[in-house]
């Protein structure tokens, strides 16, 4: 028996495309210009912008460059919120950026892009973040203890394939990922009560966090400069090691230019600022979505970045750049070496001594929780997409007959991300994935390009700001700092790079499996 494909018109297309682009019926639209920026900011601020300044500062060895690596990111995630604005306000759907590579690119590339999501980016982002909570808890109760084993598995051994360095973690359940543990259900189980509750949580804690952010740096300002460190860093030393022609020591004897330093300083600040498109992910749940998401990304963005870049700043202000890892005091360590990599720790001891340490400490926990609710609230939106498309488990896609939440993909990446709690893996794995993070980037916006080409019909309430400009300038950058990743980050690059060239034949497993269930 034979099936005649009628080939399509373009009233069927039209047909096709309104109903994969219009906002979801089912969802109940309760984010506003508001919520929806406070999960932007809420999700991009995490504990990353009070450690990753030493790794970058060790990488860099110049205060110009330190700022100019957040200045770089800064660029990048700003271009990209208002690259997305535009897709984001063409299709707001439940599952933004996977709709986006879905519709431009092809369900493969969307597929791929969740299936990242799902395994390491989005459930390995909230593992980490929740066993830093859990760090930082630590310090007012020492039972809370990544050495405080409640049951311990095993010791991974250590092992390496080419220039992949693997293993080396520890499997089991203590004190500090129990934390973890806790505040992943407890919060997956508080975001199936409807979108409003889990906003609330999300605008509260967001709040706070900006205020801290903001409260270092006005406090920076009155009260943390010093000295010793305005002239070390400050003045004609701004610009120490930074000329175009200098050549940096990234380690084994090899020497690079300014320029790709900077593109592997990369790895640490755009970790640090990411998350910032999950806002799409919500964009079913969204009023007035083609006003309200290209704004709240301008936004939400815009203000994260102004924060972080005068964080770094007071950095510069309070602690010497260079130090060394023998020193005895706060100064002699400097930013490059302060003590486990917690610059504003250091910061803000320096500015108000032993309290100050406290009061980082609670800053990160207020801010890890509020992160975790927002890529907790956000990611299962993706994963609801992707099984209405038949791409993931058919449960997956039921929402809660009260609270129309998608319970269900709350609960099945709630265990996912416990698992990944216990199996000692969320750094590495983070570690692996900023550059596929990249690479989804890059195709989304490479999708936007597509999209003007194949939809120029298409409703665009809002278009990108500098299009073709500006996006192509993010295109080039992030391939650049991609292939300076692989080059000279191996070890981090190919891993993230495995991952997601697994999800193809996953990809056609699962779709010869959709079409055999529906003969």
């Amino acid at each position: 028996m034979s099936i005649d494909v009628q080939p399509q018109t373009p009233a069927t297309r039209a047909d096709d495309w309104a109903i994969h682009t219009h906002q979801d019926k089912e969802l109940v639209k309760g984010l506003g210009l508001t919520s929806a920026t406070m999960l932007v900011m809420g999700s991009m601020i995490g504990s990353g912008i009070f450690i990753v300044s030493a790794e970058i500062s060790r990488e860099v060895s110049s205060p110009a460059l330190l700022i100019g690596a957040w200045a770089v990111t800064g660029f990048l995630t700003i271009v990209g919120a208002l690259s997305y604005g535009e897709l984001a306000a063409m299709m707001p759907r439940a599952g933004g950026q996977y709709v986006y590579l879905r519709e431009s690119l092809g369900p493969l590339w969307g597929f791929l892009y969740g299936w990242t999501l799902f395994l390491v980016i989005q459930t390995g982002t909230i593992a980490a973040v929740g066993v830093a909570f859990g760090k930082f808890l630590g310090i007012f109760w020492p039972a809370i203890s990544s050495s405080h084993w409640i049951l311990h598995f095993w010791k991974v051994p250590q092992f390496t394939i080419g220039p992949m360095v693997l293993g080396g973690m520890d499997v089991g359940l203590n004190t500090q990922n129990l934390v973890a543990i806790l505040v992943v259900v407890i919060l997956s189980v508080i975001n199936i009560f409807g979108i409003k509750t889990g906003a609330l949580i999300q605008n509260v804690f967001t709040a706070a966090k900006v205020s801290a952010l903001l409260g270092l740096v006005i406090f920076g300002v009155l009260l943390g400069r010093n000295a010793q460190a305005i002239a070390a860093n400050l003045g004609a030393n701004f610009w120490n090691n930074a000329g175009l022609g200098t050549l940096h020591d990234v380690g084994g004897g090899v020497f690079v230019s300014t320029l790709t330093v900077l593109a592997i300083a990369q790895v640490g600040s755009l970790f640090s600022a990411d998350a910032w498109n999950n806002v799409t992910f919500t964009a079913g749940e969204v009023k007035n979505p083609s006003r309200n998401l290209p704004l709240s990304l301008a936004l939400g963005t815009g203000v994260v970045i102004a924060l972080y870049i005068g964080c770094n700043f007071i950095y510069l202000s309070a602690l010497p750049l260079a130090g060394s890892p023998t020193g005895t005091t706060l100064l002699e360590r400097g930013i490059q070496y302060a003590a486990e990599d917690r610059v504003g720790t250091a910061v803000m001891t320096q500015m108000f001594g032993a309290a100050g340490g406290a009061l980082m400490a609670i800053a990160i926990m207020i801010s890890g929780f509020g992160c975790c609710n927002g890529l907790i609230l956000a990611g299962a939106r993706v994963y609801y997409a992707m099984a209405k498309d038949g791409l993931f488990f058919k449960s997956v896609a039921r929402l809660h007959p009260t609270y129309k939440t998608p319970a269900v993909s709350l609960m099945v990446s709630m265990v996912w991300t416990c698992i990944l709690c216990v199996s000692g893996t969320y750094n590495d794995l983070l570690n692996y994935v900023i550059f596929a993070v990249l690479v989804f980037y890059v195709l989304t916006i490479v999708g936007l390009f597509v999209l003007r080409r194949t939809h120029p019909e298409a409703e665009r309430p809002y278009k990108a700001i500098g299009y073709p400009v500006l996006p192509a300038i993010y295109i080039v950058m992030a391939l650049f700092i991609d292939v300076v990743l692989l080059r000279y980050k191996p070890q981090y690059t190919w891993p993230g790079l495995c991952i997601v060239l697994l999800g193809i034949p996953v990809y056609f497993l699962w779709s010869q499996r959709v079409r055999t269930t529906s003969v």
